[in-house]
C-alpha cells in the first residue's frame, strides 16, 4: 500500500468549459440522446413519459416530462452534477444508467441550455440550468437558477410529481434555422419522427408490458417488436442461458413477405430495412442496447435477413461487455463467443431456409419424398447444379418426345425457366464465390468437344458452311468459353 501522504500534491481541476466541449463531442444522435434522458425516467417510476416539442427556428425548445417519484432540491443539483454515480459501485437492479453522465452527455451533445424542473410529492418544484455560454464565461462548474419558459413551471403544478427536461438553444440540430423556413421544418419534422421510430424501438418491452407509456407530441407511442411475435409464421427458437445463466438467448426466424400483409412487412423492415435490422439484439434490462448486429461473429447476408437473436443481460455486466456511455454498443465476452456462434449458426441456417423456400414448411410429411427439378451437386471442390433425371417431369417429357417433340421441348424449357434455383446460387456465391463452378468446369475435353461437334453437325446440315458454323459456336454460350475446341471441328 503506498503512503501518499509522503508526496507533494497539487490541484488539477479540468477547465470547465473545454471539458463540457468535450462532453459535447461524445458522438451521441439526437435519438440516442432522447432516449437516454428517458433511461431516467423508468428507474424514477415513471408511468407516462411525454416528449414534446415547438418549432420555432433557432429558438426551437423540446422537453421530456415524466410523472415519476421527482427529486428534491439536494437529489437534483446532485443529478445535475457530471459523473454523479462510480460506475464501480453497486446499482438497483432495475437501474438503467451507469456512469451519472447520461442526463448531462446527452444533453450538452444536442443543446447548449439544460434545464431541470422537478417536484415530489407534495412539495414545491425545484429547478436549476447549465448554461454553457455562461460557463464559457466565467470558467465555473455552476448551475444558475434560471427557467427558459414559466409554461414548464405552470405544467409540474399540474402534476403530483415528476420531472421535465428541458432543452434550449439546440445548436446541433436548428442552429440559424428561421421559423418561416418551410424545408428546415420539413427537415426537423424528419429528425423528429427518426426519434419516435427508435423510442418505439428501444423501449418496446416496457411499452409492450404496459410499464410506461411513452407519448410523442400528445400522441401515444406504439412499440416496434423487431421479432414479430404475434404473426402465426414466426419461429420462435427455445431460449437457453448462457455464462451461469446470468445472460439468456432467443432466437426468431421472421416470416417470409409471402406469408404476411404488406404493411406487417414494412413494419417487420424498421427504420434501416431488412437486411440491416438482421443479428442480435442485446438488451440491458429490457431497454434495447444494440440493434441489428452480429458482432463480428458473421457477414449480414440478403439471405439471413429473417433472423434476429434477442439476449438479455443484467445492468451488472457492463464492464464484461464493454457497454458505453451511450449505451449504443455493446461487444460479448470472449468466452461467449463460441455459444452465440453456435446457437446463432441455427437460427441462421432455419432463416435461409425460410427465404429460400418462401416460407413454404419445408419438412416433410410421413411416406413422402421431396422431388426437386433441380440438384446441387459438388465436381471436384465446385459447386454445380443438374437437372434431376429422376424427376416424373422428365419421364414424361421422355414419352411425349416420340410424338410431339415441339410440345415435349417447350414443357421442359418452360420447367427450367421456371424453376431456376436463383435463391441457392446467390446463397453459395455470397458464401463461397470462390467454390461456385464456370460451365463444364472440370468436365472431360472429350465430351465437350462431343457436344460441339454435334451442334456443328446440326448447323451444316442447315446449310451453313464450316467457317459459319464455326464463328456461331463461338458465340454460343456455354461454347464462348472454349474456343481453343473450334479448330477440332469436323
Amino acid at each position: 500500500m503506498i503512503d501518499y501522504s509522503k508526496f507533494e500534491t497539487t490541484s488539477a481541476v479540468p477547465e470547465a468549459s473545454s471539458m463540457i466541449e468535450t462532453f459535447r463531442a461524445i458522438g451521441y444522435s439526437i435519438e440516442a440522446a432522447v432516449a437516454d434522458i428517458i433511461d431516467n425516467s423508468i428507474p424514477a417510476q415513471a408511468k407516462n413519459i411525454c416528449i414534446n416539442f415547438e418549432w420555432k427556428g433557432a429558438d426551437t425548445w423540446i422537453s421530456i416530462k415524466d410523472d415519476g417519484t421527482g427529486m428534491s432540491n439536494k437529489e437534483l443539483i446532485q443529478a445535475m452534477r457530471p459523473g454523479s454515480k462510480n460506475p464501480l459501485e453497486d446499482r438497483n437492479a432495475k437501474d438503467l444508467g451507469r456512469f451519472g453522465l447520461g442526463l448531462k452527455t446527452a444533453s450538452f451533445s444536442q443543446c447548449r441550455k439544460l434545464t431541470v424542473i422537478s417536484k415530489m410529492n407534495e412539495t414545491e418544484p425545484t429547478f436549476w440550468t447549465w448554461d454553457l455560454d455562461f460557463v464559457k464565461e466565467t470558467g465555473k462548474w455552476e448551475l444558475i437558477k434560471y427557467l427558459p419558459d414559466n409554461r414548464f413551471e405552470d405544467e409540474i403544478d399540474k402534476m403530483i410529481s415528476g420531472t421535465i427536461v428541458v432543452w434550449n438553444d439546440i445548436d446541433r440540430l436548428v442552429k440559424n434555422f428561421k421559423a418561416d423556413d418551410n424545408k428546415a421544418l420539413d427537415k426537423f419534422l424528419a429528425v423528429m419522427e427518426q426519434v419516435k421510430r427508435h423510442i418505439a424501438m428501444v423501449f418496446h418491452r416496457f411499452i409492450e408490458s404496459g410499464k410506461i407509456k411513452i407519448y410523442f407530441q400528445d400522441r401515444l407511442v406504439e412499440a416496434w417488436d423487431p421479432y414479430l411475435k404475434d404473426e402465426i409464421a414466426t419461429q420462435p427458437f427455445p431460449q437457453e442461458p448462457l455464462f451461469n445463466a446470468r445472460v439468456f438467448i432467443k432466437g426468431y426466424v421472421l416470416p417470409h413477405k409471402s406469408k404476411i400483409t404488406d404493411a406487417r412487412f414494412r413494419e417487420g423492415e424498421g427504420s434501416k430495412g431488412w437486411n440491416e435490422q438482421q443479428g442480435f439484439y442485446i438488451y440491458r434490462n429490457e431497454r434495447l442496447i444494440l440493434a441489428g448486429d452480429w458482432l463480428g461473429l458473421f457477414r449480414k447476408e440478403e439471405h439471413y435477413k429473417l433472423a434476429r437473436i434477442q439476449i438479455d443481460l443484467p445492468n451488472n455486466l457492463d464492464a464484461e461487455w464493454q457497454i458505453d456511455i451511450k449505451k449504443s454498443v455493446a461487444r460479448p465476452p470472449h468466452v461467449l463467443k463460441e455459444q452465440l456462434k453456435a446457437y446463432a449458426s441455427q437460427i441462421r441456417i432455419q432463416a435461409v431456409e425460410v427465404y429460400r423456400h418462401k416460407g413454404k414448411n419445408v419438412k416433410l410429411s410421413p411416406g413422402q419424398k421431396f422431388v426437386p427439378l433441380w440438384i446441387d451437386h459438388k465436381r471436384g471442390n465446385k459447386w454445380y447444379y443438374k437437372i434431376n433425371r429422376e424427376h416424373p417431369l422428365i419421364e414424361k417429357i421422355k414419352d411425349q418426345v416420340v410424338t410431339e417433340p415441339d410440345k415435349a421441348i417447350e414443357l421442359l424449357l418452360r420447367f427450367i425457366e421456371e424453376t431456376i434455383p436463383t435463391k441457392s446460387i446467390y446463397i453459395k456465391e455470397a458464401e463461397d464465390p470462390e467454390l461456385q463452378g464456370k460451365p463444364f468446369e472440370g468436365t472431360k475435353h472429350s465430351e465437350i468437344i462431343k457436344l460441339m461437334q454435334q451442334v456443328y453437325i446440326s448447323l451444316i446440315l442447315q446449310g451453313k458452311k464450316d467457317s459459319e458454323a464455326k464463328s456461331i459456336i463461338i458465340n454460343l454460350e456455354p461454347f464462348n468459353h472454349f474456343p481453343e475446341y473450334i479448330a477440332d471441328l469436323r
